[in-house]
């Protein structure tokens, strides 16, 4: 690659000290070698600062915890490349992801490119985590060189679905972050980024499904050491609902259709969880009344699938617990 753009690193961290070092030499160590690390310790109150003093080629700034969002775009500010990459410290990239990512991105003058990734889990072997994704599985078939592109139209309806890019698996332009990352979301901070940039222009990107990276998890990972209930509350309806007053005007009619029958479907769910497994009744019922003032043909539909979904749950873990013994 003749042409050789700064990457500016931002790699934010909170209470990390055992695994930040990692995450810092697994950038020291990338093929790609023209780098500005940035670590910003959002309120760290364990060894973090004495810590980094151990690697001079970064800059570290220290601010009053704000949340990964905020951590971010200090970093954001401080970025002096052109282009932009996001480490969670407890990740680690492996030696070509800068190099094979910045090629991608420069080749074919793209807004942002995601990675693969190997998935650890809390118990077993990590997984490959892309490959079997439902959201996504439609675009592999398009992969040319081990990269898949995808347009506009095609970003827009993939990530009002899901998102299959968190942070360490991004590389971005810097000119094509519109607002950075919102500082009001709960979890989800990078997909509302990413909708944003979708949404406002027509951004192209890529993906491959080869593995460059491993995603690390503990009990204090702002998505994996969450319990499922935790998601739902704060991910698919306490994010979901600042996104859609935030992007309504820039979504089609059926665009928020979509988000609004996922808000929903979450808020049912808790609900259902609230009654069975908290035996919060007046909560289970406040979260139905908030279905039921959007859509109540959809809601009453939604309840007896969600209910059904949950017992088929049970009877398949029954079923598995029987033919172990």
């Amino acid at each position: 690659m003749s042409y050789n753009p700064l990457v500016s690193v931002i790699i934010p961290t909170f209470n990390r000290a055992d695994k930040l070092p990692d995450a810092i030499e697994s950038v020291l160590n990338q093929t790609y070698k023209h780098v500005q690390i940035i670590v910003i310790d959002d309120g760290s109150t364990d060894n973090t600062a004495d810590l980094v003093k151990n690697y001079p080629e970064l800059e570290y700034h220290w601010q009053k915890n704000g949340g990964q969002a905020s951590a971010r775009n200090k970093g954001l500010k401080n970025a002096k490349g052109p282009i932009l990459a996001s480490l969670d410290s407890d990740d680690i990239w492996y030696p070509d992801f800068l190099t094979r990512c910045v090629e991608k991105l420069e080749a074919e003058q793209l807004d942002f490119v995601f990675a693969n990734w190997d998935q650890d889990v809390k118990v077993g072997e990590s997984w490959d985590f892309l490959s079997n994704d439902p959201f996504l599985k439609p675009y592999h078939q398009s992969a040319k060189d081990h990269w898949s592109n995808l347009n506009d139209q095609e970003l827009r309806a993939l990530f009002l679905k899901a998102c299959p890019s968190p942070s360490s698996s991004v590389v971005v332009r810097k000119s094509s972050i519109v607002s950075g990352w919102d500082e009001q979301i709960n979890i989800g901070d990078d997909w509302c980024m990413y909708l944003e940039m979708i949404l406002t222009k027509k951004c192209k990107a890529a993906y491959t499904l080869d593995r460059l990276w491993r995603k690390r998890v503990d009990e204090i990972n702002v998505f994996d050491g969450r319990k499922w209930s935790e998601i739902l509350e704060f991910l698919h309806i306490a994010d979901l609902k600042i996104k859609m007053d935030k992007f309504k005007h820039l979504l089609h009619k059926d665009e928020l259709k979509i988000l609004q029958q996922r808000y929903m479907a979450s808020l049912v769910e808790l609900s259902k969880h609230n009654l069975i497994r908290e035996f919060n009744f007046p909560h289970s019922m406040r979260l139905l009344k908030r279905s039921f003032a959007i859509d109540i043909p959809f809601t009453l539909k939604a309840i007896p699938n969600i209910l059904m979904k949950g017992l088929g749950g049970k009877v398949k873990d029954i079923t598995t617990k029987l033919n172990k013994k």
